[in-house]
């Protein structure tokens, strides 16, 4: 009996053993995901920034704005625009 006893004993530390490390690796995989998680949501911000961005870069107010001034390209006199008919174009 006595056998039997120190053998469930071992069996029960090992049990308890295995429940703290499978507790302890679960709180460690948590925190992980809730920095993952954060990581998500900071790069959505950043996302979202970038597209604003794109947006403002690609207006053609500004494109207009920087062919003036870097360019130094100016809108024709209407005396030198000419008009094509797309139905008249080969």
């Amino acid at each position: 009996m006595r056998r039997l006893d120190l053998l469930l004993a071992l069996v029960l530390m090992l049990l308890a053993l295995a429940v703290v490390t499978a507790q302890h690796r679960a709180r460690t995989l948590f925190v992980e995901l809730e920095n993952l998680k954060k990581e998500g949501r900071d790069l959505e911000v950043e996302w979202g920034k970038l597209q604003l961005e794109q947006g403002t870069l690609v207006s053609h107010a500004r494109v207009e704005l920087l062919a003036r001034e870097q360019l130094g390209l100016v809108t024709p006199p209407m005396d030198k625009v000419i008009l094509l008919d797309s139905g008249n174009v080969p």
